[in-house]
């Protein structure tokens, strides 16, 4: 009898929506491709552990003086520390998410960044990267296309990124005051290329 209730019990959880199983299962283990190992960091250098936690991520990366984009986490180069430094990120449709931004902390030569269609990606984000002193000395171009939890207030806070020469905004249905947006980045960034394509 207590065999046939717990077998009752079991076979009512395949009832659930798959969906809320399914979005549970996949925001752990984005989670856990996040998290960030300050050892790892410290071990092999923030340019290789940066590449592990992108790629891992479904991100790309492209690093200086090479032409090839590195999307294969298994064929990542190995060699010296200093040899491969990341000079773009490519992170459309992946899983990267703010507890994972602290891998960026040591990056010095990154150029572009790209952010397209990630879905985790969030104005705490995008104010992260508006802080990271690294960043605010070499990032020049950056895209944000199709990432539906952006709003005003994560674009503005890259307005901090003092090198930045070109800021394309697409489909950012979060976006509200467009105007605003505008005026706030011709006063800090002058010299900025800014494009909207905003609805």
């Amino acid at each position: 009898m207590l065999f046939g209730k717990t077998s009752r019990q079991l076979c009512s959880l395949k009832k659930l929506p798959w969906s809320y199983d399914s979005r549970y299962f996949w925001g752990w283990l984005n989670a856990v491709f996040n998290k960030v190992d300050y050892e790892r960091i410290r071990d092999v250098g923030p340019n290789r552990a940066a590449s592990e936690w992108l790629l891992r991520c479904g991100a790309m990366v492209r690093y200086h003086g090479q032409e090839r984009w590195q999307q294969d986490y298994n064929n990542l180069p190995t060699g010296p520390l200093d040899k491969y430094k990341i000079q773009q990120i490519d992170a459309t449709n992946s899983c990267i998410m703010n507890i994972g931004f602290d891998h960026m902390e040591g990056l010095q030569h990154v150029e572009k960044i790209r952010l397209c269609k990630c879905h985790y990606i969030e104005d705490d984000c995008l104010e992260r990267l508006g802080q990271l002193e690294n960043l605010q000395k070499s990032l020049l171009e950056m895209e944000i296309i199709s990432c539906g939890n952006v709003t005003d207030r994560g674009i503005i806070a890259l307005r901090h990124l003092r090198k930045l020469k070109y800021l394309l905004l697409s489909d950012l249905p979060g976006i509200r005051d467009k105007e605003n947006l505008v005026q706030a980045f011709k006063t800090a960034l002058p010299s900025l290329e800014l494009k909207l394509d905003l609805k």
